[in-house]
């Protein structure tokens, strides 16, 4: 931790006190989070952490990203926390990654400030994990392509403002070839939202069913390479899992702090909680877990930076935190007791949230897959 991976976390800290726990309550009641506090992150610089710096943005690097996520994770609103890391390490990386001049010229100047909103649409009611079973489709028309399908469960996909689309351009292709990725515009003919989601949990991130209904797409608005998007694809995947581990270790240590507090607070047969030793050994080894998850993070992060092949350490830690922090919440709210169950409280909110941190990004038994898959042979 140098100083400015310290300065990112204070000042992570400080806008959450300042603007998120305020006002949270009444974004997890419209769905969204408002657009002028997204303009407000951008104005001090969280959308440009991992920008290079002669794009406009900071620099940093997959440490930036776990120091950020983990302080977001803080925030006990994680569909806040989502609609900001789809945002900054899930979707407009395609653009940094794949772009070319022009496209980066036109658009990451406005990802940067947050005038423009990314989403990443790959899922597919019938092909979550599985990239390569995608039926959204893409087929040359002129100077463009004709897109038609649907997407599920897009994050940032009802008032997002730029969105970038996985669809199958080669139908002749097998598996995971022919997958092509674009750039797609709000306002472009054929384009709708066919339905916004109510969800379990993330209540403050809008959620949407994606339909393309023979949308031209023109050729200036291909990302990458046509044919070779599932590369790009699975290249970000280990960034995307990386910050939604680290989202898990801050949403785990804050419901164990709450709850400290909590069971210190609270009096039962005579004396607090946390004097009954179950209780304070069963908090304990929850706050092991999470202290040693975090050290693997913190790591994990570091030789991604090196340019290490981390497939495997990033599978094992997205695993493990989606599977921890939902062991957290459950103990966290059992100790609250009746509390725990009401809807008032921040830990009944965290409980509902953790729940997608185990399917989200990468399903806990496609992660333990691919660690099978580099472990034995």
């Amino acid at each position: 931790m140098n100083d400015d991976l310290l300065a990112v976390r204070a000042q992570t800290h400080r806008f959450i006190d300042d603007f998120v726990r305020p006002a949270g309550d009444d974004w997890e009641e419209a769905g969204q989070v408002p657009r002028d506090v997204l303009r407000k992150m951008g104005d001090i610089g969280f959308f440009g952490l991992r920008i290079p710096e002669d794009l406009g943005g900071v620099g940093y690097g997959p440490l930036a990203s776990t120091v950020f996520a983990e302080a977001l994770g803080s925030s006990t609103y994680s569909g806040f926390a989502a609609t900001v890391l789809v945002h900054t390490d899930m979707a407009s990386p395609h653009l940094l990654h794949a772009g070319n001049s022009e496209q980066i010229t036109r658009f990451l100047p406005r990802i940067i400030s947050g005038d423009l909103i990314t989403a990443i649409a790959i899922t597919e009611a019938d092909a979550g994990s599985d990239v390569a079973g995608m039926r959204t489709a893409a087929k040359p028309d002129g100077d463009g392509w004709r897109l038609n399908g649907s997407k599920m469960f897009i994050t940032n996909g009802v008032h997002g403002n730029l969105i970038f689309v996985a669809a199958r351009t080669n139908p002749e292709a097998s598996g995971h070839q022919g997958i092509t990725m674009f750039i797609l515009e709000p306002d472009m003919h054929g384009f709708s939202v066919g339905r916004k989601l109510d969800k379990h949990g993330w209540r403050s991130s809008d959620t949407a069913e994606l339909v393309f209904d023979d949308v031209w797409v023109p050729s200036e608005n291909i990302l990458g390479e046509v044919d070779r998007g599932f590369y790009a694809i699975m290249e970000n995947f280990q960034n995307e899992r990386l910050v939604l581990a680290a989202l898990a270790i801050g949403e785990s240590q804050e419901a164990l702090d709450l709850t400290y507090e909590h069971t210190q607070n609270r009096k039962a047969f005579g004396a607090t909680l946390f004097d009954k030793q179950t209780i304070r050994h069963r908090l304990a080894m929850l706050q092991g877990r999470v202290d040693a998850l975090r050290t693997f993070a913190y790591d994990t992060a570091w030789r991604l930076e090196q340019g290490q092949d981390c497939v495997k350490q990033v599978s094992e830690l997205k695993a493990l935190a989606g599977e921890l922090v939902n062991d957290v919440m459950y103990t966290c709210q059992q100790f609250h007791g009746g509390m725990g169950f009401m809807t008032e409280t921040p830990i009944e909110r965290m409980y509902r949230d953790a729940r997608i941190g185990a399917i989200g990004g990468g399903a806990t038994e496609v992660m333990l897959e691919e660690v099978a898959k580099r472990s034995y042979r």
